[in-house]
């Protein structure tokens, strides 16, 4: 008996689009994670992209449980004296909500090369409309 591992030409890799108005930011990256990561199937290898493309919309209405819009910071640094820079969540969600998701998605993948390819398949738009009806999404319930 052989044990089946999978390769990057046998990866049968598909197109969700999933709703993230009224989601808790947290709950509904991990799901976007293992997705993007191809835990939910059998044909899993670890070495190996075997995950889904997904196409988030939306990204405006996610939702932070708690004290998160006012206390949860977010920082970047330039790599200059002085150069670190804090923004809170609240600012990011009205700003630039598709960083929030990917920055949440982004922690939960693997810091590896791999991960990087993993997180290019992860396509965030702020509203309704996306670029990607090309590619026949289906709709993924989270």
């Amino acid at each position: 008996m052989k044990t089946y591992m999978a390769n990057a030409q046998t990866a049968d890799q598909k197109w969700y689009i999933a709703d993230a108005s009224g989601k808790v930011l947290g709950r509904f990256a991990s799901q976007i994670a293992l997705r993007l990561r191809g835990k939910h199937k059998a044909t899993y290898t670890p070495h190996c992209d075997t995950g889904d493309f997904i196409v988030v919309v939306n990204a405006e209405k996610i939702m932070l449980t708690g004290k998160k819009l006012t206390d949860k910071m977010y920082y970047s640094y330039s790599g200059y004296p002085g150069g670190l820079r804090e923004t809170t969540a609240g600012k990011m969600l009205a700003e630039k909500p598709e960083n929030l998701i990917r920055i949440a998605v982004q922690g939960m993948l693997p810091k590896t090369n791999l991960g990087r390819k993993m997180l290019k398949k992860l396509k965030v738009y702020a509203g309704n409309a996306h670029i990607h009806e090309a590619q026949c999404p289906e709709n993924l319930s989270i």
